[in-house]
């Protein structure tokens, strides 16, 4: 349960080697977060992300193995993470497949593949998550969408519809939750500067981990249940998702 100033004191990461994941729990963690689970791919790769947060005054942090685009495990997972640490006050779900240029040469099983983890997998965690979190009687689940998901691009549809997938249930999870004392928190990022996104051109209004990560934390204190990073990508989106169809097709092509 969060302390007595509202701050988180427990986390399970879905995600948690991501740039993004790992500025928010550095915010949490000075604000007196002390239990963080970081679930991953391969534990020993963040090793040095889990010494980061105990030095950072974190008095548990443990990684657990998760693969997002192995749906099939998560239950048995999250319900482990919420024996070991029956009070978390927050899960949040930062894995994604960018897979830039996913468009229609993508082989058919990388766009699967990049569809069963972004949207897929999300689905199942988010599901699991929110059953133990409404049966505790409180908790936020945070869920990173996209700017993407406002309208699929033609260079980058996979990710697009994905995304759409991902922010449409996750809106709707929020809805169904409503009065179990659990909320559910919406994030959509522009591009972001990270590991994830390295190489690439960056696109206008581009942001960073610790600005995501500082959007987050606002959120779980303000209320918020939907997030815009930087904020006037809101404006630009709502512009984008009005454009006649044949001028979009044009602007997105590249972008």
């Amino acid at each position: 349960m969060r302390n007595a100033l509202g701050a988180v004191q427990a986390a399970l990461v879905l995600g948690g080697g991501s740039d993004i994941a790992h500025a928010t729990m550095r915010k949490l963690v000075s604000s007196g977060c002390h239990t963080v689970v970081l679930g991953v791919r391969d534990p020993a790769a963040v090793a040095g992300q889990v010494q980061e947060l105990l030095d950072a005054g974190a008095k548990d942090v443990q990684a657990v193995v998760f693969d997002a685009a192995a749906p099939a495990t998560h239950e048995a997972i999250i319900d482990d993470c919420f024996a070991q640490h029956p009070d978390i006050d927050l899960v949040l779900i930062a894995f994604g497949v960018l897979g830039h240029g996913a468009g229609v040469d993508t082989a058919p099983e990388a766009a699967a593949l990049q569809v069963t983890t972004n949207y897929v997998g999300a689905v199942s965690s988010a599901l699991a998550s929110a059953r133990r979190l409404r049966d505790q009687g409180h908790g936020s689940i945070v869920v990173l969408s996209s700017v993407a998901g406002e309208r699929a691009r033609r260079s980058n549809f996979v990710y697009g519809s994905s995304k759409a997938g991902l922010d449409a249930f996750a809106q709707g999870l929020g809805d169904a939750l409503v009065g179990t004392g659990v909320r559910v928190v919406v994030v959509r990022p522009g591009f972001v500067h990270s590991r994830m996104t390295k190489g690439l051109d960056p696109a206008p209004f581009s942001t960073t981990p610790d600005a995501v990560a500082d959007a987050i934390t606002h959120a779980l204190a303000s209320g918020k249940e939907i997030v815009w990073v930087p904020s006037p990508l809101r404006w630009l989106a709502v512009a984008f998702r009005h454009l006649p169809r044949p001028l979009w097709r044009r602007i997105s092509a590249n972008r």
